[in-house]
């Protein structure tokens, strides 16, 4: 039977990925949980790997020996804190935007539509602008490690540059897995709302 596919939370090498493993005529509740409860690992996720690299970071800038160690720590370790506090938000609210959804799809489609799909679409746009501030942030990174890799005074910016890289493409793999499920997300919850409506 063709239709929505709901979008199931699988560990997988990524442990981000999505597989679809059943079809259904129409967005359901069980898409909308699939969607909260892999936020919320996602988020989980996030804080183990942010609070890994600050204590590499703390590592690195105590104990390392030379300036590029010292420059790769900054990085690392300040945008870990960053990334542990965004990650606590989603994973603390996850539940609870989880069960108000689903009693909404019940009770109150109608709020979906005037609440839920603008709160999406303005999170969408919002994963807009987070690729290209983490497009530039790796570009200068990696700018910043390959045209002062070869200048012994200038290592502290050397490993700068190779902390904003490896943070960069953290963020980047990070909100794509993000923005993927939200769009599959946005368009469910449209499809509901039609649905609601009598097409």
């Amino acid at each position: 039977m063709q239709g929505y596919k709901i979008p199931v939370f699988k560990l997988s090498f990524s442990l981000l990925t999505f597989h679809d493993s059943s079809s259904t005529p129409m967005f359901t509740k069980a898409n909308a949980e699939a969607y909260f409860n892999a936020e919320k690992m996602e988020s989980l996720l996030f804080i183990i790997i942010g609070g890994i690299a600050i204590i590499a970071g703390l590592v690195l800038f105590f104990a390392g020996k030379t300036d590029f160690n010292k420059g790769l720590a900054i990085p690392l370790a300040l945008v870990a804190i960053i990334q542990c506090i965004v990650g606590y938000t989603v994973y603390s609210r996850s539940d609870k935007q989880r069960m108000d959804i689903v009693y909404k799809m019940d009770m109150n489609p109608y709020e979906l539509k005037e609440k839920e799909v603008p709160r999406m679409e303005k999170v969408m746009q919002q994963f807009k602008t987070y690729r290209y501030v983490e497009i530039f942030l790796l570009i200068a990174g990696l700018g910043l490690f390959l045209f002062l890799r070869d200048k012994e005074s200038k290592q502290l910016f050397t490993g700068i540059g190779m902390g904003l890289a490896i943070q960069a493409c953290l963020m980047l793999a990070a909100d794509g897995f993000a923005e993927h499920r939200g769009n599959i997300y946005l368009k469910g919850l449209k499809s509901f709302v039609r649905e609601m409506r009598g097409g």
